[in-house]
């Protein structure tokens, strides 16, 4: 009777010891369980949270553009129907009707590159080309703009002692010079501009095209520096401005950075935005 106790209490102690292990591990797995369970409520928040912004910025998008390309449409077809009254007066009228059908094109223009930036699919059609060569016919193309407006500003380049030599699409690319050069002729109208490009190393030993547009007009207000290349953030007449982020994301998706900063040197004031291009060959041994 004795062992049979003895067997019995050691059968329950063991099994008291098994339950025991068991209840921790299932204790254990319910934690990770809850615990898994709360990072995806968290997540699922986060995501709703998101939707919720993205929502909002989409409507507010498409309420901006209606209400921006109504405009231009606006006063084409106001125009139209008095040039079609009075086609006399065709040289006062064609010149309102070209104006704001350029504007119309680049409004949609712009909606459609930031369509495709936000759907991820903006398509990149690449070449190698010389980007000083590329700049400087950009900049022969502004200098004849700036005589046309009968703005008093210096328009100056200097490019890069070395061949800066990018695969990068150049119609964007040509966008991007464009519309920061566009923007520095704006803001500065009397005073000077300056492009200059460089050779620049980072610290994988890689090396980048960097191009630098610097003016010395009026400068970017402190509290707009911050949010620059954000939607809407320059909207103008002639535009929605978009154009700085449009700029941004194709500078990006190239595998290049983007900035913006106020010039304040000797008494002047001014902005200065650069941005950077991969080189070709972007091996260090390929300058040694």
């Amino acid at each position: 009777t004795v062992a049979a106790i003895t067997t019995l209490i050691m059968f329950l102690i063991k099994w008291n010891i098994v339950l025991n292990n068991e209840v921790k591990k299932r204790t254990k797995e319910l934690r990770e369980s809850n615990k898994q369970l709360s990072l995806s409520n968290q997540e699922i928040a986060q995501a709703n949270e998101e939707l919720k912004v993205h929502d909002k910025m989409q409507k507010e998008f498409i309420n901006v553009a209606n209400h921006e390309i109504k405009t231009p449409i606006q006063a084409i077809l106001t125009f139209s129907q008095l040039l079609q009254r009075y086609p006399e007066r065709q040289k006062e009228f064609t010149p309102a009707i070209n104006r704001n059908s350029l504007r119309l094109q680049r409004l949609s223009n712009d909606i459609l590159d930031v369509a495709k930036i936000e759907s991820h699919s903006l398509n990149l059609n690449k070449e190698i080309f010389d980007l000083n060569q590329v700049i400087s016919n950009i900049i022969e193309d502004h200098k004849s703009i700036i005589g046309k407006e009968n703005y008093k500003v210096k328009l100056l380049f200097y490019p890069s002692k070395e061949s800066l030599s990018v695969k990068a699409d150049k119609e964007r690319i040509v966008g991007v010079i464009s519309n920061l050069l566009s923007n520095a002729i704006k803001f500065t109208k009397d005073g000077e501009i300056i492009v200059s490009t460089e050779m620049n190393e980072d610290n994988n030993n890689n090396f980048h095209a960097l191009v630098t547009v610097k003016d010395t007009g009026d400068g970017i207000d402190p509290a707009i520096l911050p949010k620059i290349f954000s939607k809407f953030i320059t909207k103008s007449f002639d535009g929605l401005g978009l154009g700085l982020y449009i700029s941004k994301n194709i500078v990006e998706v190239h595998g290049g950075k983007i900035w913006a900063e106020n010039n304040i040197k000797n008494g002047k004031s001014g902005a200065v935005f650069n941005f950077t291009l991969p080189l070709c060959n972007n091996n260090k041994s390929s300058y040694n």
